[in-house]
């Protein structure tokens, strides 16, 4: 029997090139290997924070309404239609030659991701890497971070993979009553040092936390531009433009960007 797989993907907001681009590699993933693609264009869950409880700009939220970045995890409903679901950020660019991802989760595993700190990444890269980890890790001192030289062991959740067997953790919530666990608060709101993080800290408290099974994945699988060596970006297969800042002209000269990775 065929598994039944998704790649969801999140692009509220004005499109940029960059997103765009992306997007089209990952359409063109999933024909290649008849995977289903949904492309969240308006928000649904419109998750917001307590105006007491946050260092987050206010003023940004208002603007909007709702932080997009909580977005993603409108994908958890679909674990009841599909035996597997990828969640993929929309800056990763997936090359023609990449194998299909699925296959490297296999059943034993509820979850995959990439270790950050396991990536072959550059010197600078892994100085940003320990003060990341200090900043978001050190006072979530319950949990087993297996810190080292070079942090803490976190996951990278620009893209990730939930085989159906994750939902147990969930509890039978839906996903914003996920995002809206008293456990999640602060990060939701941004307290403290948290006040830039996206949900790359809180699912990192959780796979932790709930000794969720998850299968480490090769770099190869989520290769962050300029923080990898340039050897090891040749040899990946999903890019992932994920500094925007620091992209020639903040990720819209697309032409370029694709010269640099090949």
């Amino acid at each position: 029997m065929t598994n039944k797989r998704l790649i969801f993907q999140v692009a509220v907001g004005k499109p940029s090139k960059l997103y765009e681009h992306c997007i089209k590699s990952v359409s063109q993933y999933c024909k290649k290997y008849n995977i289903d693609h949904i492309v969240l264009r308006q928000p649904k869950l419109r998750i917001g924070v307590d105006p007491f409880n946050t260092n987050r700009s206010t003023e940004a939220v208002a603007r909007l309404g709702y932080l997009p970045i909580f977005e993603k995890e409108n994908a958890f409903e679909y674990l009841d239609q599909y035996d597997q679901v990828a969640i993929i950020d929309s800056d990763i660019y997936i090359r023609d030659t990449a194998p299909n991802i699925f296959d490297e989760v296999t059943d034993e595993y509820d979850f995959g991701a990439v270790v950050e700190r396991q990536m072959p990444i550059t010197e600078a890269y892994k100085a940003k890497i320990r003060n990341y980890s200090r900043m978001q890790y050190s006072s979530l001192n319950q949990i087993d971070w297996k810190w080292n030289h070079d942090g803490a062991e976190f996951y990278n959740m620009g893209m990730m993979v939930l085989n159906q067997s994750f939902k147990k953790y969930l509890n039978g919530e839906s996903p914003k009553e996920f995002i809206q666990r008293i456990e999640f608060k602060d990060f939701v709101d941004g307290k403290g040092a948290w006040k830039w993080s996206t949900d790359q800290t809180l699912l990192n408290y959780f796979v932790k936390k709930y000794k969720v099974k998850t299968k480490q994945l090769e770099y190869k699988w989520n290769s962050l531009y300029t923080a990898v060596t340039p050897k090891a970006q040749k040899e990946s297969h999903f890019v992932h433009f994920f500094l925007k800042d620091h992209l020639p002209n903040r990720g819209e000269d697309v032409d370029q960007l694709m010269k640099d990775i090949d």
